[in-house]
């Protein structure tokens, strides 16, 4: 009798958690994609196929007003806030780079000199989450499943893979250039899995670079782009034209993959092989799979929006995401999974394009900074007052002021005066006094949002609209407030969801907390987000 009693119990038990598990998708997709703005969903649908983008938004829900709310808008906060939910001034990523202000060094957003390269000898595994102070909406459905759950992320950026993933993930691989190999780093595992070594000796670079990159259609037909060489679009794959010849890279230039459609269909073709050897979303535990596609970013910032290399990029994205999403309805199946894809910032036109159509725009020249150190100098007698300008602050090298005892706010008020009048420059102000600045509140929100004291600088830049600062004359950037930097994608597809869109003004920090809301757990530690009413059934 007692042990029949057992037996119901336990077989109750066994019931109730697979009705549980049933209640959730076998697995999450988080799809990042590297330097989207959001207008390229309409830009470039007159060629997209049904497989892709057009796929989740035809069958899927769109969010169509979805703005980042913090600035600076750059690829390591952008990752950090969508599987976050929260800001840098909360999860401290407050750049892909920063400077301490306790040591004054550069910090890397993944450093971590503690750990070691897993799978080359390079030192591009010397990675890990450590510098993200909250949890992810990854680290969450781990402590819900009581770490039953399977997370791994991938990207060819350490940031774009590592970030996602959070601090308990299973595992996460990025790309190194310098050997043509994916790798991880001793904070996940030892030793890289034997399918990682067996993906890895295939050497798939060397067999997209013999494919080279020509247009996907007829060039004439891409009518959405300048024409096919502008002065002010690179040539670090050796020209600026198509068709591109890669041969010359084989089996020697590994990066030059970065900046080509093939980096994504690299990605694309590593996340299957995760899915497969890992055996994702095979059982009622839910897993989660974070993939990040970097080579857009890396186009974006070479070509620019308007150059014929970013629209086929995206063309070609939009069938990799095809073949991606039949993939996983064959491996998981329909309905099984849940998709997401939003974007981790924008990017402005090239300058010199948008000047072309008489519309104002311009560089702003860092080498200013080593013409106001020797002004610095000039008057408070100390060399490298000025440490660097990162994230739109400038940074000045305290341990120097404090030991000369030079009055900070002299040195401010000189490097304010300076910068004021030069051309671009639409506000300069010292941080601290943010909350006294007359400042459009939107923006005044968004560099709250981006302030965490001990990683952020003294003064603050704000460019006018369509400047954009750097070294390089080609190209483009991103990371302001404007809405070609902030305004991103949202798109949802999979389980759970009905068709619809809205233009309701949603938050990236509003990602995360969603995913929570449809998976029943709790939303990351550092969450300022809400749920998505419209996503929730």
């Amino acid at each position: 009798m007692q042990k029949n009693i057992l037996f119901l119990f336990f077989f109750f038990l066994s019931l109730s958690a697979k009705t549980q598990n049933t209640e959730r998708p076998k697995l999450v997709v988080g799809i990042v994609i590297d330097q989207m703005r959001w207008d390229y969903l309409y830009r470039y649908n007159r060629y997209a196929q049904n497989g892709g983008f057009k796929r989740m938004m035809g069958h899927g829900y769109s969010c169509e007003n979805t703005l980042i709310s913090y600035a600076p808008t750059i690829t390591a906060c952008g990752h950090a806030s969508i599987y976050s939910g929260s800001v840098p001034a909360i999860n401290g990523i407050v750049g892909n780079t920063w400077i301490d202000r306790q040591t004054s060094r550069y910090v890397y957003c993944t450093d971590d000199k503690s750990v070691k390269t897993v799978g080359s000898t390079t030192n591009a595994g010397l990675m890990s989450p450590a510098n993200l102070l909250t949890t992810t909406i990854c680290d969450e459905l781990k402590l819900a499943t009581n770490f039953r759950s399977k997370v791994i992320g991938v990207a060819l950026k350490d940031r774009g893979s590592i970030i996602p993933a959070g601090h308990s993930a299973n595992a996460a691989y990025w790309y190194d250039g310098a050997t043509g190999d994916w790798i991880t780093s001793s904070y996940y595992m030892n030793n890289l899995p034997k399918w990682v070594n067996d993906f890895n000796a295939k050497k798939l670079v060397n067999k997209y670079y013999e494919q080279g990159w020509n247009t996907l259609y007829p060039i004439n037909t891409y009518t959405q782009s300048s024409e096919d060489s502008k002065a002010y679009e690179a040539k670090g794959l050796g020209g600026n034209t198509f068709p591109y010849s890669f041969k010359q890279f084989v089996g020697k230039n590994f990066g030059a993959i970065l900046t080509t459609p093939h980096g994504n269909s690299l990605t694309a073709e590593f996340a299957k092989a995760v899915v497969i050897n890992e055996s994702l979303g095979e059982d009622n535990i839910t897993d989660f799979l974070t993939v990040s596609f970097s080579s857009t970013d890396y186009i974006g910032h070479s070509y620019g929006p308007n150059s014929i290399e970013e629209e086929d990029n995206f063309l070609r994205l939009d069938k990799e995401l095809g073949e991606l999403f039949d993939f996983l309805d064959s491996k998981v199946g329909k309905n099984q999974y849940l998709a997401f894809l939003s974007a981790d910032h924008g990017a402005l036109q090239a300058p010199e394009f948008l000047k072309e159509h008489k519309i104002p725009s311009a560089r702003l020249d860092l080498n200013v900074f080593d013409t106001l150190n020797q002004v610095l100098k000039k008057q408070f007698g100390r060399d490298s007052i000025i440490i660097d300008m990162y994230n739109y602050q400038i940074v000045l090298n305290t341990p120097i002021i404090q030991a000369a005892n030079i009055n900070l706010d002299e040195i401010k008020k000189t490097i304010i005066q300076y910068m004021f009048y030069l051309p671009g420059v639409a506000r300069i102000f010292d941080i601290n006094l943010l909350a006294q600045i007359p400042l459009n509140s939107r923006i005044r929100e968004m560099l709250v949002n981006g302030y965490y004291p001990k990683r952020c600088g003294d003064i603050q830049l704000i460019l006018q609209s369509q400047w954009i600062e750097g070294y390089s004359k080609t190209g483009t950037t991103h990371g302001l407030w404007n809405p070609y930097d902030a305004h991103i994608p949202l798109l949802w597809y999979g389980w759970g969801i009905k068709p619809g869109s809205t233009a309701r003004e949603i938050s990236i920090t509003d990602i995360a907390p969603t995913i929570a809301a449809l998976l029943k757990i709790q939303t990351p530690s550092g969450a300022v987000g809400k749920p998505i009413p419209e996503i929730i059934p």
